[in-house]
């Protein structure tokens, strides 16, 4: 797991290609995360499916909780499968685009 400060995100990259592995580090370590943006990298793991996406929809309501972005980028999937709970999108440049909305948002109180 590699994490890195871009602008006004965290940006926390799977760098073992193991996705049950990588969301137990993120439920383990996600209390000193929680007042932060966070950007999920998994675009290593090609082989992602929609089920396996899902995996992220606890971390992502408890991290929403705190008023804060969950984003997570991943590629080759159906994005029209993805449940709407959870923000997925393909490439780092829009995972910023997402929060930079999400944080106008809630400073305009929605």
């Amino acid at each position: 797991m590699k994490v890195e400060q871009k602008g006004n995100a965290t940006i926390i990259r799977d760098t073992q290609r193991n996705l049950s592995s990588f969301i137990e580090k993120l439920q383990l370590e996600h209390e000193s995360f929680k007042s932060q943006n966070l950007i999920l990298d998994i675009t290593h793991d090609t082989d992602l499916t929609i089920k396996e996406i899902k995996l992220f929809s606890d971390l992502s309501k408890i991290h929403k909780i705190h008023k804060k972005s969950f984003v997570i980028v991943a590629q080759d999937i159906n994005f029209n499968e993805v449940p709407i709970k959870l923000d997925v999108v393909p490439s780092i440049l829009e995972a910023h685009d997402i929060i930079e909305m999400e944080e106008i948002e809630r400073d305009l109180g929605f």
